[in-house]
């Protein structure tokens, strides 16, 4: 029974509050984590997340914290909401605390989340027998204007859900889908990586509207910034993510597909998709490059992409130029190779057979203990990141 589930929310950005505040809503018994104390201090007061949008209501939460300890004690779902940045950093943090029965789900877990995140908890000695859970996107759009009170701009209507090991989908998948019915399995963790829409619709518009962002006006980021060119580009995009995930035997949807199966929304073009899309009326565009958009949809979204396109003979040269473009625009040589590649990720050597076989069963052919990994998380651009995961 959902009541008998305690979740723990790690994060309290947008998304964290928005999944935190509706969870409470339907019943279930909901800690929230977030490491900045006057958001804590100012949810405390109110006693919970106040839901508008969508979806409203008040949902009271059981605790909310700066200490990961005590969110952490008793759940037994460990709910990840944070931008793919926070990932190594909360990890860490989590691995004295974690026990065997525990799940992780980092929702959504970009591309190769949860290999980072249980390796990362291995090399932190972490000892815990705990299956790791990914989707591929984050199941709301919304928009927390300050602590304790969040917009829920649509909830999505359909979601993937992969385990590392593949073993334990259908156990996790089950005990999700009493509060999510929505969320599908998918076969491995390699799908819902390849499966992340935002590695398409966030960076190529970010870089090709930057006299927006640099500018003194307001602008809207789907309906404005989509163009009919900016679109086709980022379909364009999408043709290679589909190809790659078809090289490891995957039947992708296309990301105008995805927008059918999350919203409902269908067109003629990306573009006309996004400006017919209820969810993105309000969503304005960024005022700053270093946004996540760039500093995690890059390093952790396209770059992975790319390593996995060499390992399969790939060109992927629209997203290599946008990789290369967002580098040099940051003007931080450092700021790709410390994203997810393969040889950060300790997969550097497998062959492509190899690594197929490790997203199905979390088994290397050979143990390694890659360096970053205790080293990564605080040289890695944040930007302030870790708590706004929102659409």
């Amino acid at each position: 029974m959902k009541e008998d589930i305690i979740w723990a929310i790690i994060g309290g950005g947008h998304g964290g509050q928005s999944m935190a505040g509706h969870l409470a809503i339907m019943g279930c018994r909901v800690r929230l984590y977030n490491r900045t104390a006057r958001t804590i201090e100012e949810i405390n007061k109110l006693g919970g997340i106040n839901i508008d949008g969508a979806l409203q209501g008040f949902g009271g939460l059981e605790l909310a914290t700066t200490d990961i300890g005590e969110a952490l004690a008793g759940a037994h779902v460990v709910v990840v909401v944070t931008p793919a940045t926070a990932h190594a950093e909360i990890a860490t943090k989590c691995a004295s605390h974690l026990v065997d029965g525990q799940i992780v789900f980092l929702h959504p877990g970009a591309m190769c989340g949860a290999i980072e995140f249980r390796e990362i908890l291995r090399n932190a000695g972490c000892t815990a027998n705990i299956p790791v859970a990914e989707s591929n996107h984050l199941l709301y759009a919304c928009r927390s204007s300050k602590p304790g009170y969040a917009e829920i701009l649509a909830i999505k209507k359909d979601g993937l859900l992969a385990t590392l090991p593949a073993n334990k989908n259908h156990e996790i998948l089950e005990l999700l889908n009493e509060v999510f019915p929505q969320i599908r399995g998918g076969r491995n963790v390699l799908e819902t990586s390849l499966s992340n829409g935002a590695v398409i619709m966030h960076p190529a518009p970010t870089i090709f509207n930057l006299s927006m962002i640099e500018s003194q006006h307001d602008w809207l980021y789907y309906s404005e910034g989509i163009t009919p060119t900016i679109g086709a580009f980022a379909e364009d995009i999408d043709q290679e993510r589909v190809a790659l995930g078809k090289s490891f035997g995957f039947d992708l949807p296309s990301v105008r597909e995805l927008y059918r199966l999350i919203y409902g929304v269908q067109g003629e073009s990306l573009s006309e998709i996004c400006r017919k899309n209820p969810a993105y009326e309000k969503i304005r565009g960024q005022k700053d490059l270093r946004t996540r958009y760039i500093l995690e949809d890059i390093p952790f979204g396209l770059v992975p992409m790319i390593e996995l396109g060499r390992m399969q003979g790939l060109s992927m040269s629209r997203m290599k130029l946008i990789a290369e473009l967002g580098q040099h625009l940051l003007r931080d040589n450092s700021f790709l190779s410390h994203g997810r590649t393969l040889a950060n990720l300790g997969l550097g050597n497998m062959t492509s057979e190899e690594f197929a076989m490790f997203v199905q069963t979390g088994e290397r052919p050979a143990p390694t203990r890659p360096l970053w990994l205790s080293t990564r998380s605080r040289n890695c651009p944040r930007s302030g990141l870790s708590a706004e995961n929102g659409d």
